[in-house]
């Protein structure tokens, strides 16, 4: 490794200089032993700002020790974020932004049939006078039949493009996969460095031809995100399946939404361009390792197994003026006293103006028998992180609950208003807006439509993100 690497950020504990860490990268059979704490500065934070970045790293733990010699469990909280620009995020509209590489995938079976598909093309058009000549425009439609209504071209002749889709009619069946696919191709003529690659699906119901699996729909969403390009999926009205949405949305580092009208479509395709005009970093992927005697028990935006000596996930896209709060949760077996690095993690992503970065990021420990230490109250925004984390899996619980039935319509007001009361407690606004809305829902009868409106605030929970 080269260190002097200029797209390359090591964040480490602020090493005493007059002590030295014990050994190089981690050897995953080795213990390494560091034989100073983190002195400058906070001692619960260890930060990292790059110049040369345009993403900071802020690594703290929940407490500067923790047990020796007796079972522990703390987490770390990783704060990724792109700084502002200055202007409101997401609605920079000219100047500087990234040029964007899109397509549209768009439903037309025949439950689009009537004013669904005509706010559809009215969403297009509203899109398309938005874009600029240096954008790339690609559009296709999907029915059991998927096509190319518009070949990936710079929007030079807005007037020809939307006379393209006016020509957008309802179909029959729904061909998620093969859309996906077609949709893929279209944004691979197109991927190069500095430019935002987006694919956004419309969809109103169930796959009902080509492969209609969840399984290895969620495989391909991952496998179109391998190759560098992001998906946003906008759920319309009462028949799509939410569950495999969310889960497509999450394995590819996009954003998810319920759009329960179609007079809204056109309101949510502005929300997610002025997201996409707004990138930062795009391509997240988060390695980690552990040492032998390290358990990982989970992490933000990881849905994988516990117990794994070495783990690899994509984290969502960043915007300017957003951050993304990663916490990773550790448990230590019998341990002796001393400075320890638990775990080594490495953080890749793509900068619209500056190629691939590399972050490494040493996860450090401090084991004590000092118990006025080790049973000091937790650092509280790493707290009110893994708390927000955990919120996730209790709104993914509400939601298999009233699936199944499971649970009451009243059990399930009364976990959500401890929900909305932690997101509210903790200025995640939006996030106990959505929980707010699913109650009403439930109150009224829509339970479908809160299981849908809980899943995108699931989403949003599991990506950590925050404005």
């Amino acid at each position: 490794m080269n260190q002097n690497d200029p797209n390359r950020t090591i964040i480490s504990g602020p090493v005493d200089p007059n002590r030295t860490v014990l050994g190089g990268p981690m050897n995953s059979n080795q213990t390494m032993a560091m034989s100073a704490p983190p002195t400058a500065g906070d001692p619960n934070r260890t930060a990292a700002f790059a110049p040369s970045q345009p993403l900071s790293f802020i690594l703290t733990p929940t407490r500067t020790a923790t047990m020796a010699n007796g079972p522990a469990r703390e987490q770390f909280l990783l704060e990724i974020t792109a700084p502002s620009d200055g202007g409101l995020p997401g609605m920079q509209m000219t100047g500087d932004r990234a040029p964007l590489n899109l397509c549209l995938v768009i439903d037309r079976s025949g439950s689009m049939e009537g004013q669904p598909i005509e706010y559809a093309k009215q969403a297009c058009n509203q899109l398309v006078d938005l874009l600029s000549p240096n954008d790339i425009l690609s559009i296709v439609v999907f029915d059991e039949i998927v096509e190319v209504l518009m070949a990936p071209q710079r929007v030079t002749d807005k007037q020809a493009i939307k006379n393209g889709i006016a020509q957008l009619q309802p179909g029959y069946t729904t061909n998620l996969y093969d859309g996906l696919t077609l949709g893929s191709q279209q944004l691979g003529q197109a991927i190069e460095s500095g430019r935002v690659t987006r694919m956004v699906v419309l969809t109103d119901g169930e796959p009902t031809a080509g492969i209609k699996d969840f399984q290895p729909l969620v495989g391909h969403a991952g496998e179109i995100k391998d190759k560098g390009i992001t998906t946003t999926y906008l759920g319309f009205g009462q028949e799509y399946n939410e569950e495999l949405l969310a889960a497509m949305a999450k394995k590819s580092g996009g954003n998810y939404y319920y759009i329960p009208q179609p007079q809204l479509i056109p309101e949510i395709f502005r929300t997610e361009f002025n997201k996409m005009v707004s990138t930062t970093g795009v391509n997240l992927k988060f390695d980690l390792k552990t040492a032998r005697w390290v358990n990982f028990k989970g992490a933000t935006g990881y849905s994988g197994p516990a117990g794994e000596r070495e783990v690899s996930f994509n984290l969502a896209d960043i915007e300017k003026g957003s951050s993304i709060e990663v916490v990773v949760d550790f448990e230590f077996d019998n341990h002796p006293l001393g400075h320890y690095r638990v775990a080594s993690g490495k953080l890749t992503y793509d900068s619209l103006g500056g190629g691939t970065q590399v972050v490494d990021v040493d996860f450090v420990m401090e084991f004590t028998a000092e118990q006025a230490r080790y049973m000091a109250a937790p650092n509280p925004k790493v707290d009110a992180a893994w708390q927000i984390s955990a919120a996730s899996r209790v709104v993914e619980k509400t939601i298999m609950g009233l699936k199944t039935q499971a649970i009451t319509s009243q059990a399930a007001l009364a976990d959500l208003a401890k929900t909305q009361a932690l997101l509210t407690s903790q200025g995640k606004t939006s996030d106990a807006q959505e929980v707010t809305m699913a109650m009403q829902a439930i109150q009224r009868g829509d339970v479908g439509g809160a299981e849908k409106t809980l899943m995108g605030t699931m989403v949003h929970l599991d990506q950590g993100k925050s404005q």
